[in-house]
This record gives structure tokens, C-alpha cells and sequence, in this order.
């Protein structure tokens, strides 16, 4: 994840038209050729929005001096963007033919390469060229066509790192920069995008168990007067009720209403109709309603390892080899360690134990409060061996929290990182040296908290393994009881995420208390008491960690009164205090005007705080109010969108993810950051300045500030949607993962068996399709598949695999085509065609098949018509087939085989 890093922007004035819609969207603009694109490149009105930044080794400050930008350089580091200065609001159209101007000069003689360029992704340049400079300033000219397809948010950079060899301090200066569009007679600009028309009417887009609390909010000003619920399978109205509580939110700028429809309990799906304001995304009611955004939101835990290989037969299309098993370099030594393992923490790959921590907590809690919730199949690779998924998953982190320790002295290594952020590449594709940064007591105190939490968690199902964590875990507080505090920051030539913190003490606070939880011992007791007689700790943060402390303490045996009372009494304050929040806010969240960098962690966060809360003080509100967090997360938001990928009528499509950006599809069950009214990316700056705080998000592959994922942020809504026992102990005779995914997601497995693969030692009847096979053998095998629903269920294309075993005399390998394949509907539109239908030839205990997988995100409803699929296969050599005989076929749904 993106933290601290060295990005210097001053305050601007963006010229864009922007939709407060969901995807915000471009409006059509004609480029004239009398306009310098470049609004401040004369600087004499100060820097303007001209920015620079330092990376690898770069040091150096961007002003302006005598009307003059002016760089001033003191280390040139060892990449030509070291240091680099650029300019970014401007566009550049396809067939456009530009001419760039600038003046530079510098202090000594040296080389400085000049560039516009795509500003992500492999960051090429449209335009590039490197010049001499010379104190002498002199003017450069470059005419150019663009291209590539047009860019609406490229880069101006002058890279003055390392170009040409290392230079030693001296400036550079730049004036009058201009660039103009002199010809755009084949330019053939967009009409101008369709504003996406908001929805008006939100609320979950997941759905509600049957008991729950349901309540709609209406957006803007609203004529109606009553609303409706109305089935979708019957289209008849079951509920009609009245809107009422007008009023203004101040987050969103906006005037809302609200309606409340609680008393539709019946199974099935709905959605909310108005006469003007529109009608909502449609949703379920129903006991299993949350099952399957609960098991990919878990999944991906599973899905972020690293130093595993992540077969496709689990990780779907994101299936990757090892990754990040190298040794790794101690910062500052030649020593170097094994760091492998562990979880990439967010949209890179790096693993950070500060941020670790708070997950693994999320999870241990999440865990200790309902057992049931997690399965032995929930999708990973140790499913089936007869332990909890989630013991598993978060053993494979504890395992990798062990090699951040130092074995002499017991202090907890902060972080392990290459030096700078990697491309848009899958993990194994970064194989740069990595670089395990110093220890600090903020990681130590952490991994102390969870280590003890680990032998909690452990000791009744491996007794070796848990006192392994409470070895660790006490290692690690002797260390504390020796090292003064250190505050992280990262070297000069680290680029990637800081996770610095201008404190440890909530972290040596968390430790004391679950130390205390896990022994009894006195000492852990003293430094907790003492520490709560001068302050009471707060936060589900990884930067703020009291409360993970105050739950410890608070479910501990044989606790000092007053002590307890104290912890108890701010965690009541603290509910309290969200509660009122909530109240006042359209959305029933505590976030007030304060969106920031990752704000629904921060508003899960709090639900955290008020279930944390009700377990000492049983006031129904607590409850109440932690759902409507997760109610908001999942699609009674202002942007009215479900903010966990995949999931949901509509969900962010381009997370800040680097498996989802290579693969071009987000893995589903991710939560994205939320709003953030800092804006604190160069496409956020750009596009949502001027918006509401809780409308400051866009979904988008460069707003990391936005719309990035991480596993910190994942942990809370599994820790939500398990604590408030929306899944797990109530048993409907349904495994997780089962029925309708209501998102419409992909799913990451394929389809298959979650414990690895199908097993046809364990099918039942096929009661999910029709399914008929044409076969015709020769030099190469044909094959007709065709598809039918067998019941009144829809049938998720991205969950079905079919297995097709057969016998031939020779052994030789084969390859697969697929011809054709598509939908032949009975109803609109009639015919659907698809692509990406992939066969993979294999062996198991049943002899050889062809596996086919259809990879579709479409639902085929009942009644509707039929998939066929027309494939052939030949030896590699296409040599003929002979004795080719149909074995047995096994169909493959949402992890359940069927004959």
C-alpha cells in the first residue's frame, strides 16, 4: 500500500466536467490550437500545480526563483527519476500532431531526459528525448503526433535523477513551458459521454436476513410521497409505506429521506419502487443472504499469499507461481534471511507487520466469537484436511510473522519490500533484491499482541504450535522491556509503504493486555494497569491499536476492578459516541465530514467498536447501528454502490490491485478503500475536486487513494459480518459458498471444489442441467455441448466446469480449440456470444479428461434457452485417434460435483 510516499503537489484548479456518478466520465472537449496546454508554465504566478518527486536514492526540493522553476538537486540517486519534476493536468488526442516548448539550463553541465508519458501501467513515453545543459539557458523544441489512443491524464516529466552518471549538487531551471495542439484534423474526438444516471434509491445491494432491520434512503429532493416493495419474480407489491424523515447530510452535500420496510421477511427478491425518484438495485431477503460475499471476502486472505504457488484450480484466472522466496538483504548489512511466506499486504506486493497485525487480530477475534462461520471449505488450499480454513489461512501468517523475528535479541523486523513499488506485473514478475527494513518497537509490540493471541487461539488443537507464539510473543516483550521507542521511518531509498507512527505505546498497551489475557503473569498485569492509570487507549487502527488491548483485558480472567471499569467505560463512551454520529448522519455511519485515506476500514472499523461494546453493556443500539456500517459498505452509500468487489447490482471494477489490473478483472470479494476528501492521487486531485466528502471516490486503477484493497481492510468486514452472526450459527442445511452468488462475482476457483479440485469419489445427482454431449472421433475429436436448466434455479456461467473422462489407445498429448460458444435464448437479446472458454487436459484415480470451463460472468435463467459450446481436440502431432470411448462426464458447480 501506498504510505508516505515522497509526492510534493501544491493546490490546484482542475478544468474538467465531472459526473458525481459512480464511474465518473469524461466530458467531450475540443483542444484549441491557441491555447497553451500548459496553464503555468511561465511561473509567474508561483509553482502552480507543477509537482516533483524523489525515489531511490534522489533527494531534492522543487521552488521557484526569479519567475523561474527551479529544481534543486542534491543527490541524483541511481535512476534517471530520482528526482523528477513534472506537470500533469492536461490531454493528449490520438492523430494529434503537438509541438512542446520549454527553456532550461542548468548549474553544471549535464544530461536531462524530457518526456510525456502514460502515467501508469509501463509508464512508456508518447514523446521522450535526452539533452545537454549547460548554465547557458536554452530553449527546446519538439513536434510531435500522438500516436498512441488518447490519454486524458498523461505526465510532463524532466527525469534530473541519475541520467547520465551521478552529477553533485546544482540546480536546474525551466521557464516558459508551452505546449499547443497544432493540428487536429485527424483528430476524431468522443461525443460527449451520457452522464451515468445516479441512483437515488439505495440501500445493501447484498440483502437482509429475514429479522434485520431494513431501511431505504432517497436521495435529493424527492416528490414522492410513499414507496414500494415489490417482488421481482412476480412483480407484485408486498409492502407499500411512507418516506419520511427529510433532511440535510452534510457528508454528501445533499437533502435525504428514508423509508423503513422491516416487515417484509418473506424469502426472495425485492426491490424498492418509486413513481419519480426510480427504484432501487434489486436484493435478497434470506437466512444465506451474506454466505457468499463472506466466503470470498475471506478468500482473499488465501488469494494475497505470497511465496505460494496459487493453481488455478483455486485462484482462477489470478493463479500464480512461487513468488518472493529469494533471500532477502537486512537494510544496511550484507546479512541476508529467509522472508518468505506471508500475505502481500494491499495493491503491491509488499508484507508489513504493523498492518499484518491488525488483519490477524480481525481474524482471531472474528474466529473466537463464532466458530462455525469458518469452515474446513472455504476455498484454499488446505481445505478438507479437517481444520478450520481459517486456522489454516492464519497459521500461514504467523508462520511468516516468525521469520520477521530476530533470533538474538527477539525485536520484529518492520517491514520486507524491494526498494521502490513494482510495475503492473503478477508477484512473480517482481524479482528485484528485497530488503528487510530495520526493527522496530511499534512491529514488535504487535507481533507480541498476536503471537499471544496465537497461543490463545492454538492451544487446544496444537499445543506445540501455540507455545511456539507465547515463546515468540515473550521474546519479543523483553526486547520492549530493553529498547527505547523508535518511530519507523523508511531509508531514503525506500520508496514503498512507511506504516510510521508517531507513537508505540498503544502497541506496547495492546501487548501488555494479551500477554496478561494468555499467561495471568504479574508483570503483564502491572504494565497494563499502569499504563491505563495514565491513559486509556483507543482504535481498530493499525496506527491505533487500543482497543485490541481493551478486548483483551476485558474478556481476561481475574482482572483489577478498577482497571476493568476504566477500559469498560471508554469502550461504552467511545459506542456512544458513534452511535449519536450515526444517528445524525442520512446513512446511519459515524463518519461525519471526516472521510479519509481508507474510510469504510475506519467505518467498519467502528461497528468493530460498537459489538466490542455490546458484549459488556447489552444496548440494542450497539447492534443496531454496527449493521447500518456494514449496511453502508455493502450499498446505502451516497454513490450508491457495493464496496466489495464483485458483489452487489454494481462494485468497483478497476481496484488499485496488481493481479486485477494484469488479469483486467477484480478478484471478488475485495473491499476498496472508500472516499477520501484528501485526495491524495494525481487522478482523484484531478477528478473529484469540489466533490463532497463522502462522494471523493473514484473506481479507478490509479486512485490508490480510493480505491486500493488491503487485507486490513478486508479483516474487519469478515470480523463484521462473522461478530454480528450474520453467518456461521445460524444453520440452514447450506455449506458456505453455496446457492446463488448474489454478486454475480467470478469466482476465483473456477468453480470447482474448494478443497482442490473435484472429487468424483463424492458426486451426487445432477439436478443443476441438462447436459448433452455429441461426439464424432476421427484425426480430431468434435464435440456439440449443450446446456438446459433443469430447475427454477439460474445457472452461473463462472461457476461450472464440466469433466470429461475418456480412454483412447495412444498417450499422446492434445491440444483444445473451442469453436463457437454462446446462448441461444427463447427471449431478449435472443443470442449471446462468448469468449475465453478454456480446455485443460489432465488425469485423476477416474483415468484422463478434458476439464472445460466456460469463465462467463453471465447467469443463465431458467426457461430462458440453452449454452452450446462446439469444441474439437487433436494429438499434438494430429496423428488419428483411435479407439477414442466416452468414460463418464462430471459436472462441476459452485464447488459441488455432480454425475
Amino acid at each position: 500500500m501506498r504510505k508516505a510516499f515522497t509526492l510534493f503537489l501544491s493546490a490546484c484548479m482542475f478544468f474538467c466536467t465531472v459526473s458525481s456518478s459512480t464511474s465518473m466520465l469524461w466530458a467531450q472537449t475540443t483542444q484549441s490550437s491557441t491555447s497553451n496546454l500548459i496553464k503555468d508554465g511561465n511561473f509567474e504566478s508561483g509553482i502552480g500545480i507543477w509537482g516533483y518527486f524523489t525515489t531511490l536514492g534522489g533527494k531534492g526540493t522543487l521552488g521557484v526563483n526569479q519567475g523561474q522553476l527551479e529544481a534543486n538537486i542534491q543527490d541524483c540517486g541511481t535512476e534517471s527519476y530520482s528526482m523528477q519534476v513534472n506537470y500533469d493536468d492536461f490531454k493528449l488526442y490520438k492523430n494529434g500532431k503537438y509541438v512542446l516548448k520549454f527553456d532550461i539550463s542548468s548549474s553544471v553541465n549535464r544530461q536531462v531526459d524530457y518526456r510525456i508519458q502514460l502515467n501508469s501501467g509501463d509508464y512508456r513515453g508518447y514523446v521522450d528525448d535526452r539533452i545537454s545543459t549547460t548554465p547557458v539557458m536554452q530553449t527546446i523544441t519538439k513536434t510531435f503526433t500522438m500516436l498512441d489512443e488518447t490519454d486524458k491524464m498523461p505526465r510532463l516529466a524532466f527525469n534530473l535523477g541519475n541520467v547520465d552518471g551521478a552529477v553533485a549538487s546544482h540546480q536546474v531551471r525551466i521557464d516558459n513551458v508551452e505546449l499547443y495542439l497544432i493540428d487536429d484534423s485527424n483528430v476524431v474526438y468522443d461525443e460527449e459521454d451520457k452522464p451515468v444516471e445516479e441512483k437515488k434509491v439505495v440501500l445493501n445491494q447484498i440483502g437482509y436476513k429475514p429479522e434485520e432491520t431494513k431501511t431505504v434512503v432517497f436521495r435529493g429532493a424527492i416528490e414522492d410521497t410513499k414507496f414500494s416493495v415489490v417482488s421481482v419474480d412476480t412483480g407484485t407489491t408486498v409492502y407499500e409505506s411512507n418516506i419520511s424523515n427529510s433532511r440535510y447530510d452534510a457528508a454528501t452535500q445533499e437533502n435525504t429521506c428514508s423509508g423503513d420496510f422491516s416487515s417484509v421477511k418473506t424469502p426472495g427478491t425485492y426491490k424498492i419502487v418509486t413513481t419519480h425518484a426510480g427504484e432501487s438495485y434489486s436484493f435478497k431477503i434470506g437466512e444465506d443472504v451474506y454466505q457468499n460475499v463472506f466466503k470470498d471476502a475471506f478468500k482473499m486472505f488465501y488469494m494475497q499469499r505470497c511465496g505460494q504457488e496459487l493453481t488455478s484450480t483455486l485462484a482462477g484466472k489470478w493463479s500464480h507461481p512461487t513468488c518472493h522466496t529469494t533471500q532477502a538483504k537486512i537494510y544496511g548489512t550484507n546479512e541476508t534471511i529467509d522472508v518468505s511466506g506471508g500475505w502481500h499486504d494491499a495493491g503491491d506486493y509488499g508484507r508489513y507487520v504493523v498492518a499484518t497485525s491488525k488483519a490477524v487480530a480481525d481474524l482471531l477475534l472474528a474466529y473466537g466469537d463464532n466458530k462455525a462461520a469458518f469452515t474446513d471449505q472455504m476455498g484454499i488450499s488446505e481445505s478438507g484436511n479437517g481444520v478450520s480454513d481459517l486456522l489454516d489461512e492464519v497459521k500461514n501468517q504467523l508462520d511468516w510473522m516468525f521469520k520477521m523475528q530476530n533470533q538474538t535479541n527477539g525485536g520484529v523486523y518492520h517491514k520486507v519490500t524491494c526498494a521502490s513499488f513494482p510495475g503492473y506485473v503478477m508477484p512473480q514478475e517482481e524479482t528485484e533484491q528485497l530488503i528487510v527494513c530495520p526493527i522496530s518497537t511499534t512491529a514488535t509490540a504487535d507481533f507480541a499482541a498476536v503471537m499471544a493471541m496465537g497461543y490463545e487461539t492454538y492451544k487446544d488443537s496444537d499445543l506445540a504450535y501455540a507455545n511456539k507464539c507465547l515463546a515468540a510473543a515473550k521474546k519479543a516483550w523483553s526486547y520492549l522491556e530493553q529498547a527505547p521507542s523508535s518511530n519507523f521511518k523508511n531509508p531514503s531509498d525506500i520508496e514503498t509503504g512507511e506504516y510510521g507512527d508517531t507513537s508505540d505505546r498503544d502497541e506496547r498497551y495492546w501487548a501488555a493486555a494479551q500477554l496478561f489475557k494468555a499467561t495471568g503473569e504479574a508483570k503483564y498485569h502491572e504494565a497494563f494497569k499502569n499504563y491505563v492509570n495514565q491513559k486509556v487507549e483507543i482504535g481498530f487502527d493499525w496506527g491505533g491499536v487500543g482497543n485490541y488491548g481493551n478486548t483483551a483485558y476485558l474478556k481476561a480472567a481475574s482482572t483489577d476492578t478498577a482497571t476493568y471499569n476504566k477500559v469498560k467505560a471508554s469502550i461504552v463512551s467511545q459506542a456512544n459516541d458513534i452511535v449519536t454520529a450515526a444517528k445524525n448522519d442520512s446513512y446511519g455511519v459515524s463518519n461525519g465530514v471526516n472521510y479519509y485515506w481508507g474510510s469504510n476500514m475506519s467505518t467498519l472499523n467502528n461497528a468493530l467498536t460498537l459489538i466490542t461494546a455490546y458484549s459488556v453493556e447489552a444496548n440494542a443500539d450497539y447492534l443496531k447501528w454496527a449493521k447500518e456500517h456494514l449496511n453502508y459498505c455493502l450499498g446505502k452509500n451516497a454513490i450508491g454502490l457495493c464496496y466489495v468487489t464483485g458483489y452487489g447490482a454494481t462494485s468497483p471494477k478497476n481496484p488499485h490491485h496488481r493481479p486485477s489490473i494484469v488479469q483486467k478483472a477484480a478478484i471478488p470479494g475485495m473491499l476498496v478503500g472508500g472516499p477520501n476528501a484528501s485526495l491524495e492521487d494525481t487522478y482523484a486531485k484531478a477528478y473529484l475536486k469540489g466533490m463532497a466528502p463522502a462522494k471523493c471516490y473514484l473506481d479507478h486503477i490509479e486512485s490508490y487513494s480510493t480505491n486500493e484493497v488491503d487485507i486490513y481492510w478486508n479483516s474487519p468486514l469478515v470480523a463484521t459480518l462473522t461478530r454480528l452472526d450474520l453467518v456461521g450459527k445460524v444453520d440452514q442445511g447450506q455449506n458456505p459458498g453455496e446457492g446463488e452468488n448474489p454478486g454475480g462475482g467470478e469466482n476465483p476457483g473456477g468453480g470447482e471444489n474448494p478443497g482442490g479440485g473435484s472429487n468424483p469419489g463424492e458426486e451426487t445427482p445432477n439436478t443443476i442441467v441438462d447436459l448433452k454431449v455429441v461426439t464424432t472421433a476421427g484425426s480430431s475429436i468434435n464435440q456439440t455441448y449443450t446446456l438446459i436448466p433443469k430447475t427454477t434455479q439460474a445457472v452461473d456461467l463462472s461457476k461450472l466446469s464440466i469433466k470429461y473422462y475418456y480412454t483412447k489407445n495412444d498417450t499422446k498429448t492434445m491440444n483444445f480449440w473451442c469453436d463457437n460458444a454462446a446462448a441461444q435464448l427463447t427471449v431478449s437479446p435472443w443470442y449471446v456470444a462468448f469468449n475465453g472458454v478454456t480446455g485443460t487436459f489432465g488425469s485423476d484415480t477416474n483415468g484422463n479428461y478434458l476439464e472445460v470451463k466456460l469463465n462467463q460472468n453471465y447467469v443463465l435463467q431458467p426457461n430462458t434457452g440453452s449454452i452450446q459450446l462446439q469444441v474439437r481436440y487433436a494429438n499434438n502431432d494430429w496423428s488419428e485417434i483411435t479407439n477414442f470411448a466416452e468414460k463418464k462426464i462430471v459436472l462441476v458447480y459452485d464447488g459441488q460435483v455432480y454425475h
